[in-house]
């Protein structure tokens, strides 16, 4: 869709910005390092709450769940205050306790329950030990609505908040209350990381040890010395799914900005150029065995080391193939349009069909002259690549380019995913052969930024919005990126948008647009 004036003014101004930007590199390491450093630098706080001793449905691990935690906390720096078997009042009198210290020392807070959960009308409530829930005015009025929560710590206005949840049990109050299964689907508030023992909609166990499945695996992986805390519950997710064969999947929402540690580097800086080099070339080597091998362990070896990876998301796809071979029947998000406390997870369709058929148009962002048509048809399939007009352009299965009709070739990427939700943010670092036949290296730091209708040539489409920002690293070009995926309704992007300058001067300048897909059979 051809776009007026006012696009190109916010382009320009885009590369105005990326222009200053490029000019100074070393203030962002520079940033980084200060952001993190103060991060970590600030109070401790959690409450830990455990329910087991409810009337007519005990649960067995909570108070131990709780208990341990609490301990693992402290002995993290974290001053904490833990209540078991707590009842309405106890539970708000400390919520509000919480929000008050968090206010006042402005630094990092922590939320833990372990207990009952349940939700009604896509909100979830947080059961104490005294409630009595025959219908569903009795959730409203004896329970502890997540939101309430969610409310003290905005008021509180702290740096950071984590939010765990091992509260997705069954509804153990009788037939006539009808709730959701699980726990209902929620983003995170600004500045917080919100877990759930298990994905939204599905339910967890409470476990035979002594402590529940998920906070059994949370308790080890957060003791783990200069662990990011995303790649500690990444590291959860993958423990839990294997132990429970896939009946128990961990969810995160997060929309943190800056890089939390349980126990922090004694030196938080960032790496030289030459560090990151070799960093990414013994990943790569690691990933290389991974693909030749096409096994489970290696794959789940390199997500252990590697939870954030420049092929973690590759990875995942990896894992879920080879799993659902050996018969997992992974759990799946409960994923509802109607809900009004979330934007969603949108995951890649997989399946493709020989004879599906898309055409792009391509667009120049400054000048709004229509540059070339890209009619790309599907003519072969294999076990990871999906390969377009007999081998001109070939892809592998989420749509990550490997090699483009002028000849460029590219090593393994992750440009695109297979899992979308907003605040989700990931790394690509991949290799290049460029039609002259030099060779570059790409790497690109994504997000997803939000959630929107588009309207291209093909029609209208409910999408997330992905941004990215990174360098061709060896010509030294700045590329700021974005595009827009609807995996409710198809498997390759629905627009797609590439800056690319140096010293200044853009080097390339476009927008791709669907104009028209079919789908074959």
């Amino acid at each position: 869709m051809f776009r007026p004036d006012p696009f190109r003014r916010l382009t320009l101004q885009r590369l105005s910005a990326l222009s200053a930007a490029a000019l100074l590199p070393w203030r962002a390491g520079t940033a980084f390092a200060t952001a993190a450093s103060a991060l970590n630098a600030l109070p401790r706080t959690a409450l830990v709450i455990g329910n087991g001793k409810y009337r007519n449905a005990p649960l067995p691990n909570p108070a131990n769940d709780a208990g341990a935690i609490g301990e693992r906390l402290a002995r993290l720096g974290f001053k904490v205050v833990t209540q078991l078997d707590a009842g309405r009042d106890a539970m708000q009198n400390a919520v509000a306790d919480y929000g008050e210290q968090l206010a006042r020392h402005k630094g990092v807070g922590l939320f833990y329950f372990a207990g009952h959960g349940l939700q009604l009308a896509w909100r979830n409530f947080l059961v104490p030990v005294d409630a009595n829930l025959t219908r569903a005015d009795d959730v409203l009025l004896q329970t502890l609505d997540l939101r309430q929560l969610f409310d003290r710590l905005g008021k509180a206005g702290n740096a950071m908040n984590v939010i765990i949840l091992d509260a997705c049990r069954d509804n153990p109050f009788g037939s006539e209350l009808k709730t959701g299964k699980g726990l209902s689907q929620m983003d995170a508030p600004i500045g917080t990381l919100l877990a759930y023992a298990t994905a939204p909609g599905n339910l967890a166990s409470d476990g035979s040890g002594d402590n529940g499945l998920y906070t059994e695996h949370l308790l080890r992986e957060i003791g783990t010395p200069e662990a990011k805390i995303e790649d500690v519950f990444k590291r959860v997710r993958l423990a839990v799914r294997r132990a429970s064969s896939g009946q128990q999947v961990p969810w995160e929402s997060t929309s943190l900005e800056d890089d939390f540690y349980f126990i922090p580097p004694p030196d938080l800086k960032k790496l030289s150029q030459e560090e990151l080099d070799r960093q990414f070339a013994e990943e790569a080597a690691e990933w290389d065995k991974v693909q030749a091998a096409n096994a489970i362990k290696p794959v789940e070896d390199y997500l252990r080391r590697y939870p954030s990876g420049r092929f973690s998301e590759l990875a995942l796809v990896r894992l879920d193939r080879l799993l659902a071979k050996e018969g997992e029947k992974k759990v799946k998000l409960v994923n509802a349009a109607e809900n009004p406390f979330t934007q969603g997870t949108g995951v890649i369709d997989l399946n493709f069909r020989v004879g599906d058929h898309y055409v792009y148009r391509g667009v120049d962002l400054l000048t709004q002259v229509e540059t070339r048509r890209h009619i790309n048809r599907i003519t072969e399939i294999t076990e990871d690549r999906v390969i377009f007009n007999n081998g001109a352009l070939v892809t592998d299965l989420l749509g990550n380019i490997r090699k483009l009709p002028n000849g460029g070739t590219f090593g393994p990427s992750q440009y695109y995913i297979a899992e979308y939700s907003v605040g989700k943010k990931w790394t690509t670092r991949y290799d290049a052969v460029l039609p002259n036949g030099n060779k570059d290296a790409f790497e690109i730091d994504f997000k997803v930024v939000g959630r929107e209708s588009i309207t291209v040539p093909a029609g209208t489409f409910d999408c997330f919005r992905i941004e990215g920002n990174g360098w061709i690293l060896a010509k030294g070009v700045r590329q700021e990126i974005r595009y827009w995926v609807a995996p409710a309704k198809l498997n390759r992007h629905i627009a797609l948008e590439v800056l690319a300058t140096r010293g200044g001067r853009i080097g390339r300048s476009e927008r791709q647009e669907l104009e028209s897909y079919t789908r074959a059979g």
